[in-house]
């Protein structure tokens, strides 16, 4: 297992927040916040993937969720949602939990990086029941809209280690609603992924469809044949139970 000590969970860039009273009451939710001006920039992607120690209580869980989804309320948020992993499809990932956020800038996510509540529920919630952290960011190739993700969307995060690995092909297949890729630019805590993708589906239903598809299916099996160390797939629900209304930037 891997050791992990107390100390902030991201060096800038990174970082994670207090969670306020409103989100208190539930386990994990989706949370999402209005933007006052419309977007003139690439958006920043903001991935964090967790791994829980198998002994933990549910309890401390959902208290490391409830803190995580809390950051909404940081004013550089434009969209946050942290819960469980609905499913890995890769030999060398172990991840049991995901955090999918986005800003308008680096600036942006500097901030929320470097903000106290952030770094509390790291230090309370978060470092002492994981085993592993991982996270990259990368500006978006392009402004996915809505910013702000319906609960119930899947989502697909691919991290990959070779450049010349891919996503032309996913731009057409069916159910995909938005795709964004990018180089990660905060190599300390991605272990060397250089290139990171989200591909956004309306639900369940539509992400599992696309396995079904021959074109999306062949491109897979090509991507992993000589590259199976080097590729980690994460499927994620945003969780139904949410408090917050959507966006529609």
């Amino acid at each position: 297992m891997l050791s992990v000590k107390p100390r902030p969970l991201f060096s800038p860039p990174f970082s994670v927040t207090f969670s306020s009273p409103k989100h208190s009451k539930r386990p994990f939710t989706l949370s999402t916040k209005s933007s006052k001006t419309s977007i003139t920039m690439s958006i920043i992607e903001h991935v964090v993937l967790f791994k829980v120690k198998d002994d933990t209580d549910q309890a401390k869980v959902n208290m490391m969720l409830n803190g995580l989804n809390g950051l909404v309320s940081l004013d550089p948020v434009v969209h946050l949602t942290a819960g469980p992993v609905f499913c890995t499809r890769s030999p060398i990932s172990n991840f049991t939990h995901m955090l999918h956020s986005r800003y308008k800038s680096k600036e942006d996510l500097n901030s929320y990086s470097a903000h106290p509540d952030h770094l509390r529920v790291v230090k309370e919630n978060v470092l002492p029941i994981c085993d592993d952290i991982m996270a990259v960011d990368w500006v978006a190739d392009n402004d996915p809209l809505p910013l702000s993700l319906p609960c119930n969307s899947a989502i697909k995060v691919t991290l990959k280690l070779k450049e010349n690995l891919n996503n032309e092909v996913q731009d057409n297949v069916s159910g995909i609603q938005q795709i964004t890729c990018g180089e990660n630019f905060s190599p300390a805590r991605a272990r060397g992924f250089s290139i990171a993708s989200v591909a956004v589906f309306n639900g369940v239903n539509e992400m599992e469809g696309s396995e079904e598809n021959e074109e999306y299916v062949n491109l897979q099996k090509q991507k992993v044949r000589d590259y199976l160390d080097g590729v980690i797939v994460v499927d994620y629900v945003v969780p139904s139970s949410s408090s917050s209304s959507s966006s529609n930037l």
